[in-house]
C-alpha cells in the first residue's frame, strides 16, 4: 500500500457518499467518532506504513527493470510507479476510477449501505434454505453412487433386467443368516433350530420369504427326499438318531456341498459356522428401506428361536442391510465429528477474532455458505452423497481463511487511525482482487473434477460453493462488520480484540519471519534444496495405491470399539458388515464377492457351436480362478443341462442325440435342446442361466480366495475377450475395479486440468494487474511443492486414492493458491510501493502471514477432526485435508520468500547486464 493510497490528500475529491455515511446507516456526520473525523483524513505527517524516502529508491530500482521486462507503468507525481492497489482504485478516499468493476461497484455499497447488503444476503439465504429443505436432491450412500456410469455396471444392469428375479432391480432380494457354535453347529439341536427358523420365516405373513436353504434342510432331504417343507424336514430330523444324522451329513456334503465353515470334515460331522440363504419375493424396483425392513424382521424372528441370539451367535446380512448400515455410518460419524469440529473451530476463531461480534459474523457467514450450497444442490437436484461430504470442509476452510483475512486487514487499518468506512474501503479494495483471484483459481481446481463421472457432482457443487463463499465473505461479512462497528461507536459496548494477528511485538510476529531470514541468508541454496527434495517426494508419490470396495466404507473392529466407549448418544449403532466379512474370509475362505460374471449377449447362442464355445472358454483357467486344474469352477447353462441330463433319461437321450462328439455337450440343433430344457422341471434354473429367447447367458466363475481384485478382474476380462461370442466381464469385483481405474485416470486428468487453468489465469492476471507475468509464475512454486508433499504423504501414510479423496490433488492446487495469492498479493503492494524486497517480505509475513497462520490453525485443527470419522474414506480425507492446508501454509510462509528473493536477484542481474550492453 502506497502513501498515495493511504494519505488523506485525495479525500476532498473522493466520492461524496463515502464522506457522508450518515445518510445510509444513521451515523451522525458531525460526531467526532464518525468517519469524517478519522485520523487518516487529517493529512498531517507520515503514517507508520509510509515508505519515507524509499520512493526515490523505488524509482531507481524499478524503473529500468520495468521498462525491460514489462509494459510501461503509470507513475505518480514523485515518479514512483503506482502499485496494484493504486491502479485498482483502492485509496482511502473515493477512488472509484479503478479498473476492477466489481470492487468499484461493491465497495460503496459495503461502506455506505451496509445494512441493505446484510438484508439482501439474509433474504437470499432464506431462498436457498427453501431449496435445501424442499429440493429434490435426496441422499445416496455406499458404493452404488460411484459405479452407476461404468461399462461393467451397465452390463450388469442389462443382465439383471434379462434374468428376471436374479437381482433386486427386477424384484427379489437375498440375505444370509450366519449361525455360530464353537462346539458343533451341526449338532441335532442346532439343526432343529435352523429348521424351526426356516419354518417361521417361510410361513409368516408379510415377510415375503420365497425360499430358504440351510445345512439342516440339505441334511433332512438326505434323510427323506419327500420332505419338502421346513416343517416336514423338522419332523424328519427330530426322528433321526445321531448315526443317521452323521451319515446324512456326509452324503449331503458329497452331493451338494454343505454351506458350513472350512473346519468341517465328514468324519467329524462338525463345524463352527453354518450359513442359511434366504430369498425374498419382493416387487420389482423395491425400495432399499423396504427390503431392509424385511431383513431386520427376519433377524427378530431368529431372536425368538430358543438358542439363537443376534448379540452372541447369530448375525443376518444382506444388500439392504448394507445400504442401511452405510447411512448409519454417516450419522454416527456426523454426531461425533461435527460437534468436535464446531468446538475446535469456535476455539480457534475466538483466538483469531477475539471479539464476540466478529466471531458471530464469521460463524453466521460460515453457516450461510453451507445453506447456500445445500440449497443449490436442492435446486440442481444433486443428491447428497459420501463424495459430497468432503465439499463442506473445503468450503469451511476457504471461508475461515477469507474471514480472518478481511477482519485482520481491517484491523491493521483501524490501528493506524483510519475511520470505519475508510478502513473497510482500503481493506476490501486491497483484498477483493486477491479473493477474486483465489476464488477463480479455486473454482478451476474444483471444477476440473467434472472431467470424470465419478467426481463430476463434487466438481459442480464445490465450484458453486466457492463462488458463494467469495460473495458471502467478500461482501456480506465486510458490510456486517461496518454496520456493527458503527453501531458500537460512541456507545459503552466494549471493544475486545482489535489488534491484527502477527504484529511485530507478538510471539507470532517473531516466529513468522523465519522464511524471510532464510531468504536473506541463503535463498539459492535453500530453494534448490527444496525443489530437489520436492521432485524426489513427487516421484515417490507416484507409487500411491488406488482402492475401492465395500470394505472401504466400514471401519475395523478396533475403531468401532473406541467409539463404543463414548457416552450414550455418541456411541455408534450395531454393525454386522465387519463381522460377516470375518466369517466369509476366516471361516469360509472367500471374500464378500467370491465370483466374477461373464455376460454373453449374442444371438449366436442359438448356433450349434455356442455351447462348445462356452465349454472351451472354461478350460485351462487362469490361476485367479478356482479350478480342478483343468476347468474353472463355474456355474453356467452347461451345468443345468448336465444336472437335468442326470435326472431325466428322456432329456439325456435328447442331449446324446445332438452330441456328435460324445462329450455331453450338444453341438447340433441346440434350439431343440433348449426347448426341452425350458419345458422340464429345470426350467427355473435354466431361466437363471439363459434368456428364453436364447440371446443372452451368464457364467459365474469362482475366484480363488488368494487372488487379488485386480488379478481376478484381469482374468475375467481375458476370459471374456477370448470368447468368439460377444461377452463382457461384470459382477461386483469387475465393477469395483472399473471404479479404481477411473479414479486413477480422473485424479491425473483433473490435476493436469487444474494446474494448466490455474497457471494460465495467474500469469494473465498478474500481467494485467501489474504488468509482470512473473508474479503468477512465482505463485506456482509453493503450489507445486504442496501437491508433491501431499502425494508423497499419501503413499507414506498408506492412504490410497479413492472416490472420496480422488479430487484431493487438484483441490490441493486451490488450497495452495488460496495461501500463496494472499501472500504474493500483499508482497506486490508493499514491493511496488517502493520497499526493498526484504522489507516488503517482512511486512507481508507479519501482516498477511499472521492471518494465514490463524486460518491454517483453525482449518487444520477444526476440520482435521474428520480423522475421527468412523468411515475410513472420510477419516483419510480429514488427514489429507489437514496436511494439504498445512503444506500450503508452510510453503507460502517459508519457501515463497526465497523464491521471490532469487527472482529479484536474477532480475537485477539481467537489468545490470542490459545497462552494460547499452553502454
Amino acid at each position: 500500500m502506497t502513501d498515495f493510497d493511504r494519505s488523506g490528500d485525495e479525500d476532498d475529491t473522493g466520492d461524496p457518499d463515502v464522506s457522508s455515511p450518515a445518510s445510509s446507516d444513521g451515523t451522525d456526520p458531525q460526531s467526532p467518532s464518525g468517519d469524517d473525523a478519522a485520523p487518516s483524513n487529517d493529512g498531517t505527517g507520515p503514517l507508520p506504513w509510509s515508505s519515507g524516502d524509499g520512493s526515490s529508491a523505488s524509482s531507481d530500482r524499478n524503473g529500468s527493470s520495468a521498462s525491460s521486462h514489462s509494459p510501461p507503468a503509470e507513475r505518480d507525481e514523485t515518479g514512483r510507479r503506482f502499485s496494484l492497489s493504486d491502479r485498482l482504485g483502492r485509496s482511502s478516499g473515493g477512488s472509484d476510477q479503478g479498473d476492477d468493476p466489481f470492487t468499484r461497484r461493491v465497495n460503496p455499497l459495503i461502506t455506505n449501505r451496509p445494512w441493505t447488503v446484510v438484508v439482501v444476503f439474509l433474504l437470499l439465504t432464506g431462498v436457498f434454505l427453501g431449496g435445501a429443505m424442499f429440493g429434490g436432491g435426496g441422499q445416496e450412500a455406499g458404493s452404488d453412487q460411484f459405479t452407476e456410469e461404468t461399462e461393467a455396471q451397465q452390463a450388469f444392469d442389462d443382465m439383471q433386467e434379462n434374468f428376471g428375479d436374479n437381482g433386486r432391480e427386477s424384484g427379489g432380494t437375498t440375505a444370509q443368516l450366519f449361525v455360530e457354535d464353537d462346539r458343533n453347529v451341526l449338532s441335532k439341536p442346532n439343526l432343529l433350530r435352523m429348521l424351526e427358523f426356516q419354518d417361521r420365516i417361510e410361513t409368516e405373513n408379510g415377510l415375503r420369504v420365497e425360499s430358504s436353504t440351510s445345512p439342516a434342510s440339505l441334511i433332512a432331504q438326505q434323510l427323506d427326499p419327500s420332505a419338502e417343507t421346513a416343517e416336514e424336514q423338522y419332523r424328519v430330523v427330530d426322528r433321526a438318531n445321531q448315526r443317521e444324522i452323521d451319515r446324512a451329513i456326509a452324503d449331503a456334503d458329497e452331493e451338494a456341498g454343505l454351506p458350513v465353515s472350512t473346519d468341517f470334515t465328514r468324519e467329524s460331522a462338525s463345524a463352527n459356522v453354518a450359513q442359511i440363504a434366504i430369498t425374498y419375493d419382493t416387487p420389482p424396483r423395491a425400495d432399499s428401506s423396504d427390503n431392509a425392513r424385511l431383513q431386520f424382521r427376519t433377524q427378530e424372528v431368529a431372536n425368538e428361536i430358543d438358542g439363537f441370539d443376534t448379540d452372541e451367535n447369530v448375525v443376518i446380512f444382506g444388500d439392504a442391510i448394507l445400504d442401511e448400515e452405510v447411512l448409519q455410518l454417516l450419522g454416527d460419524t456426523a454426531i461425533v465429528v461435527f460437534p468436535a469440529a464446531i468446538v475446535l473451530i469456535m476455539i480457534f476463531l475466538t483466538i483469531a477474532y477475539r471479539d464476540p461480534i466478529d466471531l458471530g459474523l464469521g460463524l453466521v457467514a460460515l453457516v450461510m455458505t453451507l445453506i447456500w450450497t445445500f440449497g443449490f444442490m436442492g435446486f440442481a437436484n444433486i443428491p447428497f452423497s459420501d463424495s459430497l461430504l468432503t465439499v463442506f470442509p473445503l468450503l469451511l476452510a476457504v471461508g475461515i481463511d477469507f474471514g480472518i483475512h478481511i477482519i485482520n486487514r481491517y484491523r491493521e487499518e483501524r490501528t493506524t487511525g483510519a475511520a470505519i468506512g475508510d478502513a473497510m474501503e482500503i481493506t476490501t479494495g486491497q483484498l477483493t482482487t486477491a479473493l477474486l483471484i483465489v476464488t477463480i483459481t479455486t473454482v478451476f481446481s474444483f471444477a476440473a473434477n467434472v472431467v470424470s463421472e465419478i467426481t463430476r457432482d463434487f466438481g459442480i457443487v464445490a465450484a458453486f460453493g466457492i463462488i458463494f463463499t467469495f460473495l458471502i465473505f467478500g461482501v456480506f461479512l465486510p458490510a456486517g462488520k461496518v454496520g456493527f462497528d458503527r453501531l458500537r461507536e460512541g456507545t459503552r459496548f466494549p471493544q475486545f480484540g482489535t489488534s491484527p494477528l502477527g504484529k511485530e511485538e507478538s510471539v507470532l510476529g517473531r516466529v513468522l519471519p523465519i522464511g524471510v531470514e532464510i531468504a536473506r541468508v541463503a535463498p539459492v541454496i535453500f530453494l534448490v534444496a527444496v525443489l530437489v527434495g520436492g521432485a524426489s517426494v513427487a516421484a515417490y508419490g507416484t507409487g500411491v495405491d488406488t482402492e475401492f470396495d465395500d470394505e472401504a466404507f466400514f471401519p475395523d473392529q478396533d475403531r468401532i470399539d473406541q467409539y463404543e466407549s463414548l457416552p450414550g448418544p455418541l456411541a455408534p449403532g450395531e454393525y454386522t458388515f465387519m463381522q460377516v466379512l470375518d466369517y466369509m474370509e476366516e471361516d469360509f475362505e472367500q471374500g464378500m464377492e467370491g465370483t466374477v460374471t461373464i455376460y454373453v449377449d449374442d444371438p449366436n447362442l442359438r448356433s450349434d457351436g455356442a455351447l462348445r464355445e462356452i465349454d472351451r472358454s472354461l478350460k485351462n483357467p487362469d490361476d485367479a480362478f478356482e479350478s480342478d486344474g483343468r476347468r474353472a469352477d463355474a456355474d453356467s447353462i452347461l451345468d443345468v443341462i448336465e444336472s437335468q441330463k442326470a435326472a431325466d433319461p428322456q432329456f439325456a437321450g435328447t442331449v446324446d442325440r445332438y452330441d456328435s462328439s460324445g462329450d455331453g455337450i450338444p453341438d447340433r440343433n441346440v434350439d431343440v435342446v433348449y426347448d426341452e430344457l425350458f419345458d422340464s422341471e429345470a426350467s427355473d434354473e435354466a431361466e437363471g442361466r439363459l434368456t428364453t429367447d436364447r440371446s443372452a447367458t451368464r457364467i459365474d466363475v469362482q475366484v480363488d480366495v488368494d487372488a487379488d481384485q485386480d488379478e481376478a478382474v484381469a482374468a475375467a476380462r481375458a476370459l471374456a475377450d477370448s470368447m468368439r461370442l460377444d461377452a463382457t466381464a461384470t459382477g461386483q469385483l469387475v465393477i469395483f475395479e472399473s471404479v479404481v481405474e477411473e479414479i486413477s485416470e480422473s485424479a491425473l486428468s483433473s490435476l493436469f486440468a487444474a494446474f494448466v487453468l490455474t497457471a494460465i489465469f495467474l500469469v494473465l492476471s498478474y500481467w494485467w494487474l501489474e504488468g509482470r507475468a512473473i508474479y503468477g509464475v512465482l505463485n506456482l512454486v509453493p503450489v507445486l511443492l504442496s501437491v508433491a508433499l501431499l502425494a508423497g504423504s499419501m503413499r507414506y501414510f498408506g492412504v490410497p486414492l479413492s472416490p472420496i479423496n480422488a479430487p484431493i490433488l487438484s483441490v490441493s492446487i486451490g488450497l495452495g493458491v488460496d495461501y500463496t495469492v494472499h501472500f504474493m498479493h500483499r508482497f506486490v503492494d508493499e514491493y511496488e510501493s517502493g520497499k526493498e524486497v526484504h522489507d516488503a517480505l517482512l511486512v507481508t509475513v507479519r501482516g498477511t502471514g499472521g492471518a494465514l497462520t490463524g486460518s491454517m490453525m483453525t482449518t487444520v485443527c477444526g476440520l482435521g477432526v474428520l480423522y475421527l470419522a468412523l468411515i475410513p474414506l472420510i477419516m483419510e480425507f480429514g488427514l489429507l485435508l489437514a496436511l494439504g492446508v498445512f503444506y500450503a501454509w508452510f510453503t507460502s510462509i517459508v519457501v515463497l520468500p526465497s523464491a521471490i528473493v532469487v527472482w529479484d536477484r536474477l532480475e537485477n542481474r539481467a537489468d545490470v547486464s542490459h545497462r552494460l550492453s547499452r553502454a
